[in-house]
């Protein structure tokens, strides 16, 4: 593994205590940072810190709870957070799939439940921590969009549209900032296997796999590997920028 330098860091991870977020904790760990995981899932959250602390031995390793779609709650989490150290990275992990389906079949129940978790939530994040890095003249945010917000799969249209705002939010945000030490850039991975795949259906998932030219699914280990390293000071050019991880799948 090559050594990142987050020391003296503190990073907050939403969604941190499963799938791609916990490999992003614990890669930001094995990189000196200490690490405020916010996730809805208290029990999640506890067996994840104690793994965690398993895996890296010394870590310094928080827990907030908080469910992102209520604005007061992230409001709250960040006053958490921030007494426990200044923030100086934010990675938006936290996301759902939602139902594969036809667009025109779709559940309006489950579409706004995709926008409130996959965009509203994060965007909560943004607005209430952004402010906070600005006023430190420093911050690394780290949005994870998906190739399905460039893309836009068949019967998964909240999914595709909502990481598309994602992508747009970024670029946004990343614009706004560039005069300040702040960069915000966002990843879109193609499907990696984590627990996000009990929500999709074996054909989808299929499906996903034949537009990969590696032919086989991430890992959260290399996506994990790049948002650390876009949580660091070396990314210190690139903001509002696009970062593909998708074994080739998307090339621009």
């Amino acid at each position: 593994m090559n050594q990142l330098d987050m020391q003296g860091r503190h990073a907050v991870v939403t969604g941190g205590a499963s799938g791609l977020g916990f490999a992003m904790v614990e890669r930001l760990l094995r990189s000196g940072a200490q690490v405020t995981v916010w996730d809805h899932d208290a029990n999640g959250m506890a067996k994840a810190q104690a793994a965690f602390l398993q895996a890296v031995p010394g870590a310094v390793v928080h827990s907030v709870k908080v469910d992102l779609t209520q604005h007061p709650e992230v409001v709250e989490a960040v006053k958490q957070s921030i007494a426990f150290a200044p923030v100086d990275a934010l990675v938006n992990s936290a996301g759902i799939s939602g139902p594969t389906v036809k667009s025109w079949d779709y559940p309006l129940a489950d579409w706004h439940k995709v926008f409130d978790i996959n965009v509203n939530g994060l965007y909560y994040c943004c607005r209430e921590l952004a402010p906070h890095m600005k006023a430190r003249n420093y911050g690394r945010i780290v949005n994870v969009a998906s190739v399905a917000g460039k893309d836009g799969n068949p019967n998964a249209s909240a999914y595709s549209a909502s990481k598309a705002a994602v992508i747009a939010l970024t670029k946004s945000l990343g614009k706004e900032l560039a005069d300040t030490g702040v960069r915000v850039n966002c990843v879109t991975p193609a499907a990696v296997k984590t627990p996000i795949f009990d929500q999709i259906s074996p054909e989808h998932i299929q499906f996903m796999l034949s537009k990969i030219p590696m032919g086989r699914f991430g890992t959260p280990d290399e996506i994990a590997a790049m948002v650390a390293w876009l949580c660091t000071e070396d990314c210190s050019f690139s903001t509002g920028a696009v970062f593909d991880l998708s074994g080739g799948r998307s090339t621009y």
